[in-house]
């Protein structure tokens, strides 16, 4: 899927896009995502676990689906 680099670029193009199609709403409170977490009150500790089980699950999922011969 996405490495983090890549989901953190993706909210931020996310949040621009999105701030620029509606005038000025945001998705997030703050881009990149992480700061987003930062600013509803979540630690950075739990922040980091928590993409660790997100990667986790993706790894996974992309398992699950390769196609062995």
């Amino acid at each position: 899927m996405f490495s983090t680099k890549e989901e953190e670029a993706l909210s931020v193009l996310i949040q621009i896009f999105y701030f620029k199609l509606t005038g000025g709403k945001r998705v997030f409170k703050m881009a990149p995502l992480h700061h987003h977490f930062e600013l509803i009150g979540w630690s950075e500790e739990k922040i980091v676990v928590r993409f660790w089980i997100a990667a986790i699950i993706f790894a996974l999922f992309s398992l699950t689906t390769l196609k062995l011969r």
